[in-house]
């Protein structure tokens, strides 16, 4: 079958499902999700072992080299775009607003986010220092509320390590931590 006119293309395709899966396979280790990261290494290992054989099988084809080159590649590009589309953990989001950190914090609670306010001063004077911890499918929520309060405010969003106490909240559900370091979601 792979030495066939197609067996460059069917190679390409093995590449982008081994690859998508090792990227998410890499995501949820680091995430914690031991079981479900053993899983995906499994099924990416069986689809490695059959796009490298094959490719193996003919080094004399340039056709099928660039197949599997290229099939890493995309493979790349589509784990990271499931894993972004998917919005899979939390995000601490860190606003700094000079003009509407008020408005943004109480527009972020109507709609259910929890919401710790710290005044602050920057290099340009006074500011409102606005921390929440959001389901990451929520940062597009998030963002349109800074957007219509103030353009102009400072936004960082990271993964946290930890998490301890509180409550992570979004539009349908509320999740209460609880433990040493577990979220539970």
């Amino acid at each position: 079958m792979f030495a066939l006119p197609w067996g460059p293309f069917v190679i390409f395709c093995l590449r982008i499902c081994d690859v998508s899966l090792d990227t998410m396979r890499v995501l949820l280790a680091v995430r914690g999700k031991r079981g479900v990261a053993a899983a995906l290494g499994f099924f990416q290992a069986l689809i490695w072992i059959f796009a490298v054989g094959n490719a193996i099988k003919h080094l004399d084809s340039g056709w099928h080299i660039f197949g599997y080159a290229a099939g890493f590649g995309v493979g790349t590009l589509v784990g990271i775009t499931i894993e972004n589309a998917l919005a899979y953990g939390l995000s601490t989001v860190r606003i700094v607003s000079q003009h509407g950190g008020v408005e943004i914090a109480e527009a972020m609670r109507e709609q259910g986010y929890g919401v710790t306010e710290i005044p602050g001063f920057g290099r340009e004077g006074r500011v409102e220092i606005i921390n929440s911890v959001v389901q990451r499918q929520h940062l597009d929520d998030i963002m349109a509320i800074v957007e219509k309060w103030d353009p102009q405010a400072f936004v960082t969003a990271e993964e946290p390590r930890i998490l301890r106490g509180g409550s992570v909240a979004g539009r349908r559900n509320l999740i209460r931590l609880r433990g040493k370091g577990k979220a539970g979601v």
